[in-house]
């Protein structure tokens, strides 16, 4: 008797993709939904070029959020999260097996005999859902996490740029200033010439012109730090040329009390966001974990070819998975997914105190510059611009000696360059203050503004 390996119908190769396409359909891919990445623009192979204008405090934090790489691994990191929830809400691939029994094959008794099955996992109903929520509260923190990145860095730019006028106005005033101490080298030596002073006042004048220029040397040497660590940010080299805008910070008045800008700090603060999102992650997996007590299903279509009835060779057939064998590892799982919620509600819990305190610490500290702002504006500088005044004339008429006039000077220049640092420290404390509340510095808070000038005084210094 000849052998007659037995081959599955055409019908039987039908079936079998008629049950893979039922048990798998086909869905959406993520990248192929236009609203999924609407939050997250596509990074630009290459950053746009700065242009040649200087760049004000504004245009300086939207560039660093526009080229830094950090916003760029952050938007990845969204993106990814953002697939996870298509994934943990698809069907497992359904298996295919392929069985045969090896001596039927040079049997010339048998015929050759092959099992074949294909079956698909099918969990309870519920679950996969409960999976994609615990997946997409995933995503709505890393839209948070982003958001915080970015807050980060519009922070570090702001205070270097506040930095950055800081000095760039002190070297402006450093060479007001060594035009004022050379007028006052002339009237010693003028002084010496007629025999009203001695040679010692033009030799400490000389002295004086000497700091001068060594502060200038450290100011610039500073100015090339920041404007290196700027190019950081920005994703240059450190040594590339930059231009920035000096504009003093814009004093604001905080119409808003305390417990008001801590409320909507706790509205606006992504780490908050972010955290509450968690949750209703951790809230969706306990109840995935609970339901980890129901039983999986499976379905299963075989053909055994090794039957002789040819009713016996199509079997049909369902799988139950059971899970109160193992019970112990069932309650452990729920355990953990409680633990875990109630822990990120603590957490969110105390960092609502952190945050409350970082906004009324904020607050206080750009109270404080702005009164330190407005006494150097006031008082300080008015009174040293008359006490040199003073100095010089007294010098001139032979009332003072040349060492009033000096220190005179000095305590000018120092209460300059003071004033300047305390306008710059407005600006970094504003900044701290926005970054405290959730809000993007020099974006969000009218940053455009024009600051307010003095134009009078002996060096031309401004508010």
């Amino acid at each position: 008797m000849s052998r007659q390996p037995a081959r599955p119908h055409r019908s039987q190769w039908i079936f079998l993709f008629l049950f893979t396409g039922c048990v798998h359909p086909v869905g959406t891919r993520p990248s192929d939904d236009p609203s999924d990445f609407s939050l997250v623009p596509a990074p630009s192979s290459a950053p746009a070029p700065l242009g040649d204008e200087p760049l004000d405090r504004n245009a300086l934090v939207r560039a660093v959020l526009a080229r830094n790489p950090s916003v760029d691994a952050a938007r990845e990191s969204l993106r990814a999260a953002n697939a996870a929830p298509a994934q943990a809400a698809a069907w497992d691939d359904p298996t295919f097996e392929y069985r045969f029994a090896p001596l039927s094959i040079t049997s010339d008794v048998v015929r050759y005999g092959q099992v074949l099955t294909l079956a698909q996992r099918i969990p309870w109903p519920g679950k996969r859902t409960l999976a994609e929520d615990v997946a997409r509260a995933e995503a709505d923190a890393s839209k948070d996490e982003l958001r915080r990145v970015q807050l980060e860095l519009a922070v570090a730019a702001a205070t270097l740029y506040d930095r950055h006028y800081a000095i760039a106005r002190a070297l402006e005033l450093n060479v007001e200033h060594e035009r004022l101490v050379e007028e006052i080298t002339v009237s010693a030596r003028n002084q010496y010439e007629a025999g009203r002073a001695p040679q010692q006042d033009v030799l400490q004048a000389d002295v004086e012109i000497a700091h001068v220029l060594h502060q200038r040397l450290v100011l610039r040497s500073r100015r090339a730090v920041i404007l290196a660590q700027i190019n950081g940010l920005l994703h240059r080299e450190p040594h590339r040329p930059l231009i920035l805008a000096v504009e003093a910070p814009a004093t604001i008045d905080l119409a808003e009390g305390a417990e008001a800008l801590q409320e909507q700090a706790l509205r606006s603060r992504p780490e908050l966001s972010g955290l509450r999102a968690q949750i209703e992650g951790s809230a969706a997996a306990v109840t995935l974990a609970q339901r980890g007590y129901l039983p999986d299903f499976g379905a299963m279509v075989s053909y055994n070819s090794m039957w002789a009835q040819l009713d016996h060779r199509w079997m049909v057939g369902i799988t139950l998975s059971l899970p109160f064998v193992q019970l112990g590892a069932r309650d452990a799982s729920v355990t953990e997914a409680e633990a875990r919620r109630a822990e990120k509600e603590a957490q969110l819990v105390r960092m609502q105190d952190d945050v409350r305190v970082q906004v009324e610490t904020a607050r206080q500290q750009l109270l404080e510059a702005q009164h330190v702002v407005h006494l150097f504006r006031e008082r300080l500088l008015v009174s040293a611009r008359a006490q040199i005044a003073a100095a010089r004339v007294g010098y001139e008429t032979g009332q003072n000696g040349f060492q009033a006039l000096v220190a005179a000077e000095r305590s000018l220049r120092d209460l300059e360059l003071q004033f300047e640092e305390a306008l710059a420290m407005v600006g970094q404390r504003r900044a701290e203050l926005d970054f405290a509340m959730g809000r993007m510095p020099a974006l969000e808070t009218g940053a455009d503004q024009a600051p307010t000038s003095d134009d009078g005084g002996a060096t031309g210094g401004r508010s």
